[in-house]
């Protein structure tokens, strides 16, 4: 499954030198005075940034979403009831929604991916975390890594159209071509390729014992890091929802469908040199998702 993201196809830690953060018990109060007169720390109010180039990160999204699009054909719209942000037929969140619950991360591995989830909405939710990542990688515009994926986080009997479908997307030349890839794939010469999902958090919207509707919402980062890129990392959030089977001892994906956001409103931060996100993304690896 894609990314996404783009992973998309992205997804972030909290900074402590936000002056409202709550770590270390270090809010503040702060008090905002008619345009002109401060802001209560004596600085004028900042003027309202201008819009970011959309060229970019229009393209890429667009692409992106059309190629997850046609490979989930099967799979209808996101609508308000798959586990968005409102309303929706699941359960609804609660003290402990994002809590962890102490259980230890599955140790078991189906190739690169997490595998050998509890029979329980918590190890559904642990396969949905994990499998929005390994949807998002960039092993997924590798044919071979490609298809272990698929055959590592789809239901044996969706798995075969699946790869077909995919592999129609991602060895598309004006796919590849318009997110600044080679036809083989892979980044050009002095180029890292970025596609990496980052889940926020995950949502039971059904569960039936064998059969489960998850919703994963996570953030996407995608584009090429580096000297001259002319698709430079960026970031998108969506919410997928997985339907899963229990399938051979473990959780598998039989559909899903997406949707953009909740999206947060960017915080007034400069971009990082292209250099410095390359090597964020070599020096910093992902996780295994677990509740």
């Amino acid at each position: 499954m894609s990314h996404g993201d783009e992973s998309g196809y992205g997804d972030d830690a909290v900074r402590t030198d936000d002056p409202y953060s709550t770590i270390g018990g270090t809010r503040q109060t702060r008090t905002r005075l008619p345009d002109g007169e401060g802001d209560g720390y004596g600085a004028s109010r900042r003027p309202a940034r201008k819009p970011r180039s959309l060229v970019t990160v229009v393209g890429v999204v667009v692409l992106l979403l059309a190629a997850i699009a046609f490979a989930n054909m099967g799979g209808g719209k996101g609508n308000d009831d798959d586990g968005g942000g409102s309303g929706g037929s699941g359960s609804k969140p609660d003290s402990s929604s994002t809590a962890a619950t102490g259980t230890k991360p599955v140790t078991g591995k189906n190739d690169t991916i997490p595998s050998g989830f509890a029979h329980d909405e918590q190890g559904a939710q642990s396969a949905a975390a994990n499998y929005v990542v390994a949807l998002g990688s960039t092993d997924m515009f590798d044919k071979d890594r490609r298809r272990s994926i698929v055959t590592a986080v789809y239901s044996p009997e969706v798995a075969t159209a699946r790869e077909g479908d995919l592999d129609k997307v991602y060895a598309g030349q004006d796919f590849l071509a318009g997110i600044g890839l080679k036809p083989d794939g892979t980044a050009p010469a002095g180029l890292t390729f970025v596609s990496r999902s980052n889940p926020a958090g995950t949502k039971v919207v059904k569960f039936d014992g064998n059969t489960a509707s998850i919703a994963v919402w996570y953030s996407a980062l995608f584009g090429l890091a580096g000297e001259g890129s002319k698709n430079p990392v960026s970031e998108s959030w969506f919410t997928n929802t997985f339907n899963l089977t229990w399938v051979d001892g473990d959780w598998k994906v039989t559909d899903f469908t997406q949707k953009d956001g909740p999206t947060p409103v960017g915080r007034d931060q400069a971009a990082s040199p292209a250099e410095e996100m390359a090597d964020a993304v070599e020096q910093f690896g992902g996780f295994t998702y677990a509740r």
